[in-house]
């Protein structure tokens, strides 16, 4: 009796893997894992069942793929790709999740719900052969396919040597450069980065601290903060975000990948050494296109003149890199800084855990905002950013008495006003406060003073943007909320709430939901406005799943009690919200 071999077939085979899976996970691993589940979720599995395809395996990063039609195969890997690369636009590259695709068509043995064989083992070759965001096939399925699919066009790579086959493998890689007939879901993105990278740029990566002593840790982190915030007060000069700069802290790291990284031009780095009542601050500006040094400055001096250090080192600066910045414009004269060293850095380490987000650390942080007002009562900045962690307090709900809260962060951006006038951080709170109270002339007086006086600070940028939306300019605010993006490519989430709402409001409901989805611990509000944009869609079926999970989260849910705490100016476009909600049923 003849004994059955085992089953074979021929058959296309996609092998999908993502580049630097590690490097991400490394850096984010919750964000990169909630990302890439968002990607296969939204685009790479509706993508292949579309095509006709079957995932046979995945991994963390990878996936194997059979599809019964070549054809199939390669239409299904071209869009993958190319919508991939218009969703990474408004990302940093840093961020990118790009996959690479190989597909062959050949002998495969079939066992239960796997396959192997050589089809599968030149697949997976293919695959390491493309390039990030690429696509390398075999000779096999180039001459399947010849011309036949439209927007589709084949390089010829020649043959090939790979790892564990013998023979050589005749590559083509398909051409991605174009895609005539889908315009770019990036374009807004592009035109923006285009405009703002006529600004000369500049990252300022973390200072090192010299002195020895991991408590002087705060006074160094602070420091660059202070020397970030003097240089984003120049119109003309873009200048990289705290919050993204200091993913680098303590580590080694060459100049040319960061400024590729946050696409800047010059690069500053330097060190602190704090002894006593003495300070040594030495800095160095870079080209980062040519890795040159192009100014370099020591200031040994003593810790009172720690202003006059940040002065000379922005005049210096921005005198230095092109576009003819006018040093002159220096407003510190405008500003009143603390006399009092102690309260200075109780405020540098405020900030420091303030931007932690933790509610052990808020509580901390007032305790030694509390303690430079005592040391100096006049000191504006200390009752701004006493304003802004009690409102990290308010917002969070990390607190006992919300409407006692308020009344005092009200309280304190109050006197921080009447104290100086010149604080971004004044009006911005003052900004936020005000819409908190629906008076949006009031929020917009102080938004435009904080823009004036900070133009780079990356949540005044964003608050912009989430302002224009209340007033009823959606597509202003979109644009000035992808700036703060550019300006921080390690933005809070929140921005994509903000990105979200105005691409609502302007009816762009794909990428309302692309927005939302980014969104990695999503809470009832953001499935409410999920379920209210796939409404607006017609998608009745994801509207009433992410209704059902906002009345799991939040059972006493309504539609006018929601909107009770939207700050919506034009009545249509709190009814256009209504309808939505009210649409994906909601109750009312």
């Amino acid at each position: 009796m003849d004994v059955l071999g085992p089953e074979r077939r021929l058959a296309a085979v996609l092998a999908a893997d993502m580049v630097g899976y590690s490097r991400l996970m490394e850096v984010d691993e919750t964000g990169t894992l909630a990302r890439l589940k968002t990607h296969r979720i939204e685009l790479i599995d509706p993508a292949i069942v579309k095509n006709r395809g079957r995932i046979i395996k995945t991994t963390g990063d990878g996936l194997l793929v059979e599809f019964q039609s070549v054809a199939d195969a390669v239409l299904c890997a071209v869009e993958v790709q190319r919508r991939m690369s218009r969703r990474n636009t408004d990302v940093s590259p840093a961020r990118w999740i790009q996959f690479r695709i190989g597909i062959n068509l050949g002998d495969v043995i079939v066992e239960e719900n796997d396959i192997f064989g050589d089809g599968v083992n030149v697949a997976a070759r293919l695959e390491a052969l493309a390039e990030p965001g690429g696509i390398c096939v075999s000779a096999a399925v180039r001459d399947q396919v010849g011309n036949r699919l439209d927007d589709v066009e084949f390089e010829d790579l020649g043959d090939q040597t790979v790892k564990n086959i013998i023979r050589p493998i005749r590559v083509f890689r398909i051409r991605l450069d174009s895609d005539p007939k889908t315009p770019p879901e990036g374009a807004t993105d592009a035109a923006v980065a285009t405009t703002i990278s006529k600004k000369p740029s500049i990252a300022v990566l973390p200072l090192v601290n010299m002195s020895g002593d991991p408590e002087q840790e705060f006074f160094t982190d602070g420091l660059t903060e202070d020397i970030i915030t003097e240089l984003s007060r120049f119109h003309n000069l873009l200048v990289i975000s705290r919050n993204s700069t200091f993913v680098h802290k303590g580590k080694a790291v060459n100049v040319q990948d960061v400024a590729r990284e946050f696409g800047v031009d010059y690069v500053l780095e330097g060190s602190v050494r704090k002894a006593g009542d003495r300070i040594r601050v030495t800095v160095q500006l870079i080209d980062a296109e040519t890795d040159r040094h192009i100014w370099a400055e020591r200031y040994d001096r003593e810790l009172k003149d720690i202003f006059a250090i940040q002065d000379e080192m922005t005049r210096a600066i921005v005198a230095i890199l092109p576009g003819r910045v006018e040093a002159a414009t220096h407003d510190r004269a405008k500003r009143k800084p603390t006399d009092n060293m102690a309260a200075y850095e109780c405020v540098l380490a405020a900030k420091v855990l303030h931007h932690r987000s933790i509610r052990e650390d808020n509580a901390e942080a007032q305790r030694l905002l509390d303690r430079a007002v005592a040391l100096d009562p006049t000191y504006a900045h200390a009752h701004a950013w006493k304003a802004c962690v009690l409102g990290q307090t308010w917002g969070y709900d990390w607190c006992a008495d919300r409407d006692a809260t308020f009344r005092q962060v009200a309280a304190e951006a109050e006197t921080a006003l009447a104290l100086d006038d010149n604080d971004s951080d004044v009006h911005r709170i003052l900004a936020a406060l005000d819409l908190t109270r629906n008076d949006h002339d009031k929020a917009a007086y102080h938004q435009e003073r904080a823009l004036a006086l900070n133009p780079n600070y990356d949540l005044v940028v964003v608050q912009q943007g989430e302002l224009l939306t209340w007033l009823g300019r959606p597509e202003e605010g979109i644009d000035w909320i992808k700036k703060a993006m550019r300006l921080n490519p390690y933005h809070p989430e929140r921005f994509w709430n903000h990105l979200g709402r105005a691409c609502y409001c302007a009816e762009k409901y794909a990428e309302a939901v692309e927005a939302f989805s980014r969104i990695t611990r999503p809470d009832h509000t953001h499935h409410a406005f999920l379920a209210a944009t796939f409404a607006q869609m017609g998608n009745a079926v994801a509207a009433s799943a992410h209704a059902t999970e906002v009345l799991k989260r939040e059972p006493k849910f309504s539609a006018a009690g929601y909107l009770a705490t939207q700050h919506y100016k034009r009545e249509v476009d709190r009814d256009r919200h209504e309808a939505g909600l009210l649409k994906a049923g909601l109750p009312a």
